[in-house]
């Protein structure tokens, strides 16, 4: 394995900032070495930090490979800075059993862009009927289990997930929303929803199911994961929750801090996304949220769909948008907070709610494994969708001014982007 100098950057981790030189060598960050390094990066300018985590892709492989594969999506991943990313388990089969995990996670390997790590679903198919095999899922590794695209329904089932995720070094992830309320709908209920005269969904949907199952932990002592906030009133529960003492983790995503339901005046469903994209007030509720902690982590919900499928009717068109290649570029030009906090948000505090603390977004220090991330935190830049490295190209942000860019990405002493561009 080579030697790589990262020289002359701005250093900042979970200790502070400085300028310093990062030597690494077999896959760790070293005091010294001998000899010259095989690999020299001049980051003079330039932000050295831990690898980012994102707790929120998803990969779309098995079964959907014609919007994204696992090595795409890792490719997207490493450019945007990743490390490590956690598999959402909508694929086809379902991520609900052992086999379809191992396959996740080998051709993760086989990509060797960033660490891959599947969640499992909660319910077996995400159907909300019956709890996938917790203890054996946990037994390979898997720390989220989220029915991610469903909230699970059925308060009962809810409470016994909680149960008997305590004790397996699990988390819960809920996708809050209350489907009842929320039957047909394409944004957000609102006044601009009301003068396109599309139908709604409430804010309350998200709403109840966030004081549901706080409630449930409350009850349980089970710990909690909360997947992209979206409502000024859900940041409020939360940091209420957190107050009370309870384990509770949030996250936010870009576009739920940059983008408003307004865009839908468009009828564009490049814009449609699950949850809604909210009003002004809920943008600045979750940007103070992130600013405060009451948001934990920045993930990106990245969610690729091949162009036939957005380009239908807003009512027909699935939901989701693009977001790895994209995140740190809209967190920097749309966040009013240091870059050393929008970096916790992206690094370190996901990797420790993902599981993936001892191996990411660890401080940079001798000893340490060497995943980190190399970025031009003044850089300006525009989207130009057919350079993406994702399959799709389903992203809201072209023309849109975005600030910090990503340079080089290193994983376990591996340079997996230089200079902006895959190494594989």
């Amino acid at each position: 394995m080579s030697t790589i100098l990262i020289s002359g950057g701005m250093v900042v981790d979970q200790t502070g900032a400085r300028t310093a030189d990062v030597l690494v060598a077999d896959g760790v960050i070293v005091e010294s070495h001998d000899g010259n390094p095989d690999v020299t990066i001049e980051a003079t300018g330039l932000t050295v930090t831990p690898g980012f985590v994102d707790l929120h892709t998803h990969l779309r492989e098995p079964g959907k490979e014609e919007a994204e594969t696992i090595e795409t999506g890792s490719r997207a991943a490493a450019l945007g800075g990743y490390t490590a990313v956690v598999a959402m388990p909508n694929t086809d089969p379902t991520q609900d059993c052992v086999s379809v995990v191992d396959f996740v996670r080998r051709q993760g390997k086989l990509a060797g862009l960033c660490d891959v790590h599947p969640s499992a679903s909660i319910t077996v198919g995400r159907a909300g009927h019956q709890l996938t095999p917790f203890a054996e899922l946990a037994e390979v590794g898997v720390r989220l289990f989220t029915d991610d695209g469903n909230g699970v329904q059925n308060p009962l089932l809810m409470r016994r997930a909680f149960e008997y995720s305590k004790g397996l070094g699990i988390t819960m992830a809920q996708h809050c929303e209350v489907e009842q309320l929320t039957d047909g709908a394409v944004m957000h209920e609102g006044d601009c929803c009301s003068h396109l005269g599309l139908p709604g969904w409430p804010a309350v949907a998200e709403e109840l199911m966030v004081h549901r199952d706080i409630e449930l932990v409350r009850l349980t002592g089970a710990p909690a994961h909360f997947l992209h906030l979206s409502t000024a009133k859900s940041v409020e529960l939360v940091r209420r929750a957190k107050s009370d003492g309870l384990p509770v983790t949030s996250e936010a995503t870009p576009h739920h801090i940059s983008l408003t339901d307004e865009l839908l005046r468009s009828y564009a469903a490049i814009y449609k996304v699950n949850p809604p994209l909210r009003t002004m007030d809920d943008v600045v509720a979750v940007r103070e949220g992130l600013s405060d902690g009451t948001i934990d982590a920045i993930a990106t919900d990245h969610a690729p769909h091949v162009a036939a499928t957005k380009e239908q009717p807003l009512d027909l068109a699935p939901p989701g948008m693009l977001g790895l290649e994209t995140a740190l570029g809209v967190c920097l030009a749309h966040l009013d907070m240091s870059v050393s906090d929008v970096v916790a948000a992206l690094s370190w505090k996901p990797a420790l709610i993902a599981g993936l603390g001892g191996l990411h977004g660890r401080p940079i220090v001798p000893g340490e494994p060497a995943n980190l991330t190399v970025f031009d935190a003044e850089e300006e830049w525009e989207v130009a969708p057919a350079q993406l490295a994702s399959k799709s190209r389903n992203t809201p942000f072209v023309g849109v001014p975005l600030r910090g860019r990503v340079k080089h990405t290193v994983l376990g002493g591996v340079v997996t982007v230089e200079n902006g561009v895959a190494t594989r």
